[in-house]
């Protein structure tokens, strides 16, 4: 039950409470360059829902295997390389998690292109973009941040790929969710008389910082759901266990 609160707690987290791009103001330049239309806006949602979770389970590996102090393959590596004591390859986590990310976007335009000509035309240079996307690289940089932790810290404190896949997957949920409301919202100014100065990016920037205002409205909720979901797990009944059975010879009679 904790292991099930925890994930609940960090996909509430990732998607809304702590939204990537309204919270941490990271993934913009796509939030703004594709969110004219509410279909190329939820489309390029999934592209990206889909490259950050395949960013965030191999940066988990990478940093888990390789990258983190005392890693055990790069430790073992290490050691038949002739080397003594602990590897340490934390330095290189930028360079990797970059080629991770290039590859993975690389795979989906290969995808999109494929199946989905329309959609990929209408992305333009955009998909391509996502390579430089922030919102993926704060991903991998917050799962590194929860696994290569200080060589004292408690084990179960160090994220496993499932944590690491909830943070990924509901973050790019967060970022979809984002992007679509902001689409809409584009779509209905088109009807709209904005004045001249702000006709363009300062009017979408404006929406921009009122929705982070109102995303900013559940900080807290992660709290009051942690409490809750403890106070469920408390009140859970207990199983019964059976009766012990009383010998007859102990019995007076």
């Amino acid at each position: 039950m904790d292991y099930i609160a925890q994930l609940v707690l960090i996909a509430v987290g990732a998607a809304v409470i702590n939204n990537f791009v309204l919270i941490y103001f990271v993934g913009i330049c796509p939030f703004i360059g594709v969110s004219r239309r509410v279909d190329m806006a939820f489309g390029m949602g999934c592209a990206v829902t889909f490259v950050i979770s395949i960013a965030g389970a191999l940066s988990w590996f990478f940093t888990y295997y390789f990258l983190r102090a005392s890693a055990p393959w790069a430790t073992a590596i290490y050691h038949l390389c002739g080397g003594s004591g602990q590897s340490d390859l934390t330095i290189l986590t930028y360079i990797v998690y970059i080629f991770v990310i290039a590859s993975s976007v690389q795979l989906v335009e290969m995808y999109v292109r494929k199946f989905f000509p329309p959609l990929y035309k209408s992305f333009g240079v955009f998909l391509p973009l996502i390579t430089t996307n922030c919102a993926i690289l704060f991903a991998c940089l917050e799962i590194m941040k929860n696994v290569a932790v200080p060589a004292n810290t408690d084990p179960s404190q160090i994220w496993g790929l499932g944590e690491s896949l909830t943070l990924a997957f509901f973050g790019g949920i967060g970022f979809t969710i984002a992007i679509v409301i902001m689409a809409g919202i584009r779509e209905e100014l088109d009807l709209c008389d904005v004045p001249k100065p702000l006709r363009g990016p300062g009017i979408t920037l404006l929406i921009a910082g009122i929705l982070a205002m109102a995303f900013m409205g559940f900080s807290g909720v992660n709290g009051s759901l942690d409490s809750m979901l403890k106070s469920a797990e408390n009140n859970q009944p207990e199983t019964t266990q059976p009766k012990q059975q009383v010998d007859d010879r102990q019995v007076d009679k």
